[in-house]
């Protein structure tokens, strides 16, 4: 491309840049960086092609480093003066008073800003998540102190109470989510994390099947919403690029939360007797409470969007109005379709029935839909399956923590690779071949394996290295509209949790002890799961050579 240096004015008007002019070839050098070209980036339907880019994990580059006072700003549908109309935000979003086709950012600003927003934005939404998973995860510690011969119930009932819990949370998922769209995120998902700690805490007072079942069936109602309402929320401030290592952490932080709950469980369990209820009665009671006070303060941390920052304790916001710039037109340049709708616009049934109609995700779905289930009755009765190896309560509790520690390892690398290759169909794939082989174990030689090493073999397979967080970044960017993110990304969630219900089908009393039909299921779900990653890779190269050549 030539060295000629343009006017980049795009819909602006015609303003003057009140910068100096920056030639096309030093938006080509960032856009290397960020993105593909105009016209690519906005027809492929999967971003799996190879890009020259510095990597934005902390480990893994082999990018060189670009110069921190270069020109981060890239090349978007701005900088085309034919496309650049139709893209400009309109006037009711709430961001348009920062946007400006002719803002330039350096690399350093955008790095400190990157870090910032993680700090003041990013931070909470992990503290909230742990919220959430510590009082949809504590059933598994709740079982380790003989929850089910304190209700009378069976192993039946127990899979019946995570049905409940499971239809709860797929009744809520759209609705909640349009709700969340319509009175913003920053006032709904406090309210949903306020809704499940009170209906978590209920759990103390339950001594029956009935009580068990409605308690984990509001459970699920409340929090039903909330990972699509907080992706939506992140896609505020980050761009499709900075999204897959933060929604790492976020299931990161699932399973190191994991281990917190397991170290509270220790210690609480031991005050079975206390008052007269058993120990996990206080683990639910002590749990919800932590999970109410982080629903109230978030009332008062969660911001609506980059430029509503002012709280009465941060009376200047949260950024400066150049910063508040750098976001706005950062985010719109990596994905114009953002400006859409205002962040409290609802969703309309038409635009819902369109969402829905899209296609390009439904493959996306069906992995959804099976990617999870092989691993799912291992883990679910992992603590059921510890005791009935001979191990006592609290070794049982702190024999899940290495699991949890090793699973969260490998979801994090495996992440990271995704992005690295931009492969993930192939890489969850291979995650799912790594399954294959302990679910053999399983089904084959479960009754004369050691105690330890039925172990090692859970330890393998619950470890597993999951692409869950890289497909939920996949459904994002697939979405070319923030009506269609907001609902792919419920969409997902609701396959995750039909997939969830399956599953807890899976084990059954009748299958006792080593359960070989369930693992022979299991079997055949992963070989149908490998399936699906390829179908889907087959079909997005053959949608993206199609895109190419219309």
């Amino acid at each position: 491309m030539s060295e000629q240096v343009v006017s980049l004015n795009g819909a602006a008007g015609g303003k003057t840049d009140p910068q100096p002019a920056i030639s096309i070839h030093e938006l080509d050098k960032a856009d290397k960086r960020e993105s593909s070209s105009v016209t690519e980036s906005s027809s492929l339907v999967e971003l799996e092609e190879s890009i020259d880019s510095p990597s934005l994990w902390p480990w893994g580059s082999s990018s060189k480093k670009p110069d921190p006072d270069s020109i981060a700003t890239v090349r978007s549908v701005f900088d085309d003066p034919v496309l650049a109309p139709y893209y400009t935000p309109k006037p009711e979003y709430e961001n348009a008073h920062r946007f400006d086709v002719n803002e330039r950012w350096t690399v350093r600003e955008e790095n400190t800003l990157r870090r910032a927003i993680d700090w003041k934005i990013f931070l909470w939404i992990l503290v909230m998540f742990f919220g959430l998973n510590i009082d949809r995860g504590n059933l598994g510690n709740a079982t380790a102190d003989n929850l089910l011969d304190d209700l009378g119930i069976t192993t039946n009932d127990y899979n019946n109470a995570q049905n409940m819990y499971r239809v709860g949370f797929l009744i809520a998922e759209i609705p909640s989510q349009m709700i969340g769209k319509k009175v913003g995120p920053d006032r709904w998902i406090p309210i949903q994390l306020i809704g499940w700690s009170l209906a978590s805490g209920g759990q103390f007072f339950m001594h029956n099947k009935t009580g068990f079942f409605l308690c984990r069936f509001f459970i699920g109602l409340c929090m039903g919403g909330f990972i699509p309402d907080a992706v939506l929320y992140l896609s505020y401030f980050y761009t499709k690029r900075e999204m897959p290592i933060r929604l790492a952490l976020f299931w990161f932080v699932d399973t190191i939360s994991g281990v917190i709950a397991s170290f509270i469980a220790y210690g609480v369990l031991h005050l079975r007797g206390v008052a007269g209820k058993p120990g996990w009665a206080w683990l639910f009671l002590i749990e919800a409470l932590i999970s109410f006070i982080i629903g109230v303060l978030s009332f008062f941390f969660l911001v609506p969007g980059p430029t509503q920052t002012k709280t009465w304790f941060a009376p200047n916001g949260y950024f400066t109005e150049r910063e508040e710039k750098i976001i706005v037109n950062k985010v719109l340049r990596d994905d114009p379709s953002k400006s859409d709708m205002h962040n409290r616009e609802a969703i309309s049934l038409k635009m819902l029935w369109t969402s829905l109609n899209d296609y390009d995700l439904w493959p996306i779905y069906i992995i959804g839909m099976l990617f999870e289930i092989p691993a799912s009755p291992p883990k679910s009765y992992l603590s059921l399956s510890l005791k009935a190896l001979g191990f006592s309560t609290f070794q049982t509790t702190l024999l899940g923590i290495p699991i949890t520690i090793f699973a969260a390892i490998n979801m994090l690398w495996v992440t990271y690779l995704t992005e690295k290759f931009h492969q993930i169909a192939i890489i969850g794939f291979l995650a799912q071949v790594w399954v294959l082989p302990m679910l053999i174990v399983e089904y084959t030689s479960a009754g004369s394996v050691s105690h330890w090493g039925q172990y090692a073999v859970l330890f393998f397979l619950l470890g597993q290295p999951a692409t869950h967080a890289a497909q939920v970044g996949w459904c994002s960017r697939l979405s070319n509209a923030v009506r269609t993110r907001a609902v792919s990304a419920a969409m997902y969630n609701i396959t995750i949790q039909l997939s969830g219900i399956a599953s807890s089908n899976i084990y059954r009393k009748d299958d006792k002890p080593l359960y070989k039909r369930g693992n022979g299921q299991l079997i055949a779900i992963n070989i149908a799961s490998m399936a699906s990653y390829i179908l889907a890779k087959v079909y997005y190269t053959y949608r993206n050579k199609q895109k190419r050549t219309a």
